[in-house]
């Protein structure tokens, strides 16, 4: 892709002529937010409806989003691998059932290669503002690799992108070493080492188990224990692999089976909580068979109903906190006196190193923080009752700005590309209602987003993250699950497939449009 050979840097000086400086602005139809997998779809799917124009915008030296920033001992996907892929792009080389990070982000890095993708990427480019120009209607970006215009922007930052340490009194003095389960340190070597692992969700089952062997203590801080159930994960053969790669049927198969067996769950979820009764006895079981200690075993015991909040998979998560070696701490951790955590229940315990576990930044993306719409405000202002969009795509006030995972598109059960597919459908056909209507941007109605979320907040009402009696990541400070689609994924399908632009405003255009000097790319 063609573009201008020098890009001003944000707050360049020089220009004298402001229109002058306004030109020398690389202007592209759409720039995309991340390059994870909702920033590498929405990249394919632009293509391939013949926009060209348009740039995506990663902090980061690669492609990969959470693929590339997880990278812990461990780190796999506890979705079927065959599910976990764009339908566009099958992989019939998945080396496991439930896949491994770095095939995962190989799996990412070849996309971005078969579809053309690296002309369009621009790396090291953290967007550090964007904000909605109302005169020119298009959106100014400002990046720490220089500045750009874009009719839409597509964040794709995505909601596990920012780790969230706790500020507890003492961190900053930790004579020994601290890390997040997402910027895992690999020159530090744990082996022998007294490791406090603070968390006791997904990354930590996974970290656990793959630490617990080689650390001379592994202290282990949980707040609220989770459900755990076995995880089914064997190699793929060579003749499956053979199958798909040779018949592709096979494997789309393989695919509408895995789909079909976690769309017959979501009825557990979201409308009779009451059927996961026969689950949360497995998973049960599972903590009969992996703990002897009684003791134990009933710190590890949820007094919550199973969905509740996250369900882990994991064949070694108990046998590690088993082990002579590892203290199971049920509190939460309060403060640090040097090298001595001091754990809720008063508890003192000293370490060399401290994991983190401790999630991301969920119910308040910081992305949001950095968008301005139309009146000037941020959508991290906008969102501080709690974060709401139409169809969990789009926000009033902010036109042509078009989420991928955005709010309540999170799922409990089954794969996140396929909520992703769906919002790049959505977004696609709102480019293409723009084009067919002749107008520069569109955000939805006060109304329209108004009465989306009430009908969806009422269906929450129902469903096991709300009745199952936990306190999970799924809620904002105010309660309110602004995460999960109460709903199956082919309801959301349905629900994204076409844009209804008697749900939205239309913005004409009031200027002539910047000079564009990022050419189309060829196909």
């Amino acid at each position: 892709m063609a573009s201008s050979s020098k890009r001003p840097r944000p707050g360049a000086s020089g220009a004298t002529d402001p229109s002058a400086a306004a030109e020398a602005v690389p202007h592209v139809r759409v720039a995309v937010i991340g390059s994870g997998f909702g920033g590498l779809g929405a990249a394919v799917r632009l293509r391939r409806a013949g926009i060209t124009d348009f740039v995506v915008l990663e902090r980061a030296d690669s492609v990969g989003g959470t693929w590339r920033d997880n990278s812990y001992p461990g780190c796999a996907c506890d979705v079927p691998s065959h599910l976990y892929s764009f339908s566009f792009a099958p992989n019939p080389d998945w080396p496991r059932s439930f896949s491994g990070q770095p095939d995962i982000r190989a799996y990412l890095e070849k996309v971005a290669t078969v579809f053309g993708l690296r002309p369009h990427l621009r790396f090291n480019t953290e967007v550090l503002e964007a904000r909605w120009d109302e005169e020119r209607t298009h959106w100014r970006i400002a990046t720490s690799a220089g500045q750009w215009t874009a009719d839409a922007v597509v964040s794709a930052a995505g909601p596990l992108a920012d780790p969230q340490i706790p500020d507890l009194p003492g961190l900053s003095t930790f004579p020994g070493k601290v890390f997040h389960s997402s910027r895992w340190d690999h020159d530090y070597d744990l082996t022998g080492k007294r490791v406090a692992m603070v968390g006791t969700g997904a990354s930590a089952a996974q970290i656990i188990p793959s630490i617990q062997p080689k650390a001379g203590k592994l202290t282990v801080f949980q707040r609220t224990p989770a459900w755990v159930l076995p995880r089914r994960d064997r190699e793929i053969t060579q003749l499956e692999k053979w199958l798909h790669g040779r018949l592709p049927v096979t494997a789309k198969i393989r695919r509408g089976t895995l789909f079909a067996l976690r769309e017959l769950q979501v009825d557990a979820f979201v409308r009779r909580p009451g059927l996961l009764r026969f689950v949360q006895q497995l998973a049960e079981r599972h903590i009969a068979q992996g703990v002897a200690d009684p003791a134990l075993r009933a710190k590890l015991t949820p007094d919550y109903r199973i969905g509740c909040k996250r369900i882990l998979l994991s064949n070694t998560y108990y046998p590690a906190l088993a082990a002579a070696n590892t203290e199971v701490v049920s509190a939460g951790l309060r403060e640090l006196r040097g090298s001595t955590l001091v754990a809720a229940d008063g508890s003192e315990h000293e370490v060399d190193a401290i994991v983190f576990g401790t999630g991301f930044h969920v119910t308040d993306m910081p992305i949001g923080a950095r968008v301005f719409g139309a009146n000037g405000t941020s959508l991290a202002e906008e969102w501080k009752d709690g974060m709401e969009a139409l169809r969990g795509s789009t926000v009033h006030g902010f036109p042509n700005l078009f989420f991928v995972i955005g709010p309540n598109t999170g799922l409990g059960n089954s794969s996140m590309i396929l909520m992703i597919e769906s919002q790049l459908n959505y977004m696609i056909d709102a480019l293409t209602a723009l084009d067919s209507v002749g107008a520069a941007a569109m955000q939805p109605t006060v109304r329209a987003q108004r009465q989306w979320n009430l009908e969806l907040q009422h269906r929450m009402d129902r469903t096991v993250w709300t009745t199952g009696g936990c306190l999970s990541w799924y809620l904002d400070p105010n309660g309110k699950n602004t995460v999960l689609w109460p709903g199956s994924t082919t309801s959301f399908r349905r629900a994204t497939r076409r844009v209804d632009l008697g749900e939205y405003e239309l913005i004409m255009r009031t200027a002539p449009t910047a000079a564009r000097t990022v050419q189309e790319a060829t196909a």
